[in-house]
């Protein structure tokens, strides 16, 4: 939020398995009103591409990519009309999906500036994995923009 603040940049959040958290932990900070335009939760495949307008092209991919990642993050921040996007979309488990493992989390951070997207894999129980993919989204966007 410092750092959004400092630039006079808005963020928007497009999350998947994250169902919210990231948004939620976002506007939890004081001065998040000023930033913080506001998140998209697209947990289904058809929400990414009805909500996000993400194209079979980018889906084709699989939902746990970082192309998808990316694309969501890019997508919201269009959508709401900020300078940053950020993206979570992965597999909390109990079971694996579409071939991806338990913990497996693809993170997406938009601007015009700079993007980047990565997949970390996770441990723990499903409220664990879905905390610590705030974290590393949060933690990913501070590094790319701060």
């Amino acid at each position: 939020i410092a750092i959004l603040t400092r630039r006079g940049w808005t963020l928007a959040v497009a999350e998947s398995l994250t169902g919210g958290w990231v948004c939620g932990a976002l506007v939890s900070i004081p001065g998040s009103s000023d930033v913080v335009r506001g998140g998209v939760v697209a947990y289904t495949v058809d929400a990414k591409r009805t909500l996000l307008g993400l194209g079979e092209d980018v889906l084709s991919f699989g939902v746990v990519s970082e192309q998808v990642a990316g694309a969501m993050a890019q997508a919201v921040a269009r959508m709401l009309g900020a300078d940053v996007g950020i993206a979570t979309t992965g597999v909390a488990g109990p079971a694996a999906h579409e071939g991806a493992p338990v913990g497996r989390v693809c993170l997406g951070v938009w601007s015009a500036g700079a993007s980047r997207t990565w997949t970390v894999d996770l441990v723990g129980d499903r409220d664990a994995i879905r905390a610590a993919s705030v974290d590393a989204v949060l933690e990913g966007a501070r590094e790319l923009l701060g």
